[in-house]
């Protein structure tokens, strides 16, 4: 079934919109009339009653004119209609760029989809591969490594805060070689050093503080400094500084 992303449509509350349905007869569907607002939810009416499904919902039941249902059934249709919104949601929330599970379940709650719902809605994107927790980890640290010269520091804190779990941080950061880190290092420490005014050793100073607010370790930093230090190619006395780990 191909899914339709909705622009806008009139959400309604799943407890209610079933409130003023008789529980004790048939209803039958007079009209079906599609909503002004959204190209893909339906209006249903059921004589003096109405409710509005998405359009996928309303294929999958057969809710056309003359349809009969129980409210027993409609029930069943609302909460299926609550997790296609939650799903449709999902996607929408997918279409700029990845995002972890826990930023999807943040999401979801914003727009006031039920817990339910969302661990569903979360089960059938991980399933389809649209949310991946471990691929999201590895492609971010490598990302921020290559592209944005930053520290593996910097990235364990970062995905942290996304809600990655711990050992899938430690996967991807395992993944970065030294080698890579010490490239990603020590052009951002190259950078540095040359706009510094000063002498060498006020460059190793302010350089070193730098790669560490970036988030590399205090042993990749002395390191970086012992490169830059002999591409300066300096002579006379230097003091020693202490990068901590």
């Amino acid at each position: 079934m191909v899914i339709q992303l909705d622009e806008e449509f009139e959400e309604q509350d799943e407890q209610q919109v079933l409130a003023d349905f008789p529980a004790d007869q048939e209803l039958v569907i007079t009209k079906v009339e599609r909503l002004k607002k959204s190209n893909y939810r339906y209006l249903i009416h059921f004589g003096d009653y109405n409710m509005t499904v998405h359009e996928d919902v309303m294929i999958k039941y057969r809710m056309i004119t003359g349809s009969a249902f129980v409210k027993a059934d409609l029930e069943d249709i609302v909460a299926a209609d609550e997790r296609q919104r939650g799903y449709v949601e999902g996607l929408r929330y997918l279409e700029r760029k990845p995002r972890t599970a826990q930023e999807m379940a943040r999401r979801l709650r914003e727009k006031e989809i039920g817990e339910t719902v969302i661990a569903e809605v979360l089960l059938r994107l991980q399933e389809e591969r649209l949310l991946d927790d471990p691929l999201y980890a590895k492609q971010w640290a490598e990302q921020r490594i290559v592209n944005q010269r930053k520290g593996k520091m910097w990235i364990r804190q970062e995905l942290r805060e996304k809600g990655i779990d711990k050992s899938l941080i430690a996967e991807a950061l395992d993944e970065i070689t030294p080698e890579q880190e010490l490239e990603s290092a020590l052009q951002t420490g190259r950078k540095k050093w040359s706009t510094i005014r000063g002498d060498v050793n006020d460059k190793r100073r302010k350089t070193g503080a730098f790669l560490m607010r970036r988030g590399f370790s205090g042993e990749m930093v002395r390191q970086v400094i012992g490169i830059l230090r002999d591409e300066q190619d300096s002579g006379g006395e230097e003091e020693e500084f202490y990068f901590p780990d």
